[in-house]
């Protein structure tokens, strides 16, 4: 069974909410769940945006069974042809069906990144132009549906949290992920064109970037027990935080 097959199991006897936010370059669905409040401002936690970190969508199958004290939408696989291609070809590849990379396809200095490139292939490519991509511009406009007031974004590997876009961010939230899993807060320098930056310079919201696992670990991950220090993670970040929370400020 593929990571896709997993998550369609568990979105056709889901008793909750849900939907589908768009269908990836080969027709696939984009799922979403939600979880906690369905009333008062939300949350947006997106798992599996680059192919070989597919294991990040069993993460939000744990999730989505957890309790949270707000509530939101939880996106399993943003990219399910690319995790496909990962479990049944090419077990590095990180980009969609196409050869872009999702997360340098969003509209925030798009194209500045240093390892950006417009060759297709199994990383670092940026598309034909910002949102090109059906996966990358489903999330965008799901987000924009929503307006979150925090989004989260889960990925393999480096024990990392990146928080920061632009000279902005919110620290708060990522002390409280590093509380719960050891990792580091980082600024992270010459990247550009992720969702986590497009939600910081376009919407004006906090969001989180979590490289969960050790650095010691190698692609693709493919046991879950090797991120087990995130699986109450969702749980305990909204035990802690708010709309409230915390705010945008200069680093």
């Amino acid at each position: 069974m593929t990571i896709y097959e997993e998550v369609q199991e568990v979105f056709s006897f889901y008793k909750s909410k849900r939907c589908v936010i768009g269908y990836s370059c080969q027709g696939r669905e984009i799922y979403a769940f939600h979880v906690g409040k369905d009333y008062g401002r939300q949350f947006i936690a997106v798992c599996g945006t680059h192919a070989r970190e597919w294991i990040c969508a069993r993460l939000a199958i744990k999730f989505i069974k957890q309790r949270v004290a707000v509530g939101g939408w939880i996106i399993p696989l943003l990219n399910p042809d690319g995790a496909i291609i990962s479990q049944t070809q090419k077990p590095l590849w990180k980009a969609n069906y196409r050869g872009v990379d999702l997360n340098c396809n969003f509209d925030a200095d798009w194209g500045a990144g240093v390892l950006n490139t417009t060759v297709r292939g199994a990383e670092n490519c940026i598309g034909d132009y910002p949102l090109s991509e059906p996966e990358s511009s489903a999330l965008a406009r799901f987000t924009k549906q929503v307006a979150p007031f925090v989004t989260l974004s889960f990925h393999t590997k480096g024990g990392e949290i990146y928080f920061e876009y632009g000279g902005v961010g919110d620290k708060t939230g990522a002390n409280i992920i590093s509380a719960y899993t050891g990792y580091h807060p980082k600024m992270l320098k010459g990247s550009a064109g992720g969702y986590k930056d497009w939600c910081i310079k376009k919407l004006s919201i906090p969001a989180y970037t979590i490289e969960c696992g050790s650095d010691g670990l190698t692609h693709p991950v493919t046991k879950l027990k090797d991120i087990n220090e995130c699986f109450g993670l969702l749980t305990y970040f909204f035990d802690n935080y708010s709309p409230t929370s915390g705010g945008l400020k200069k680093i």
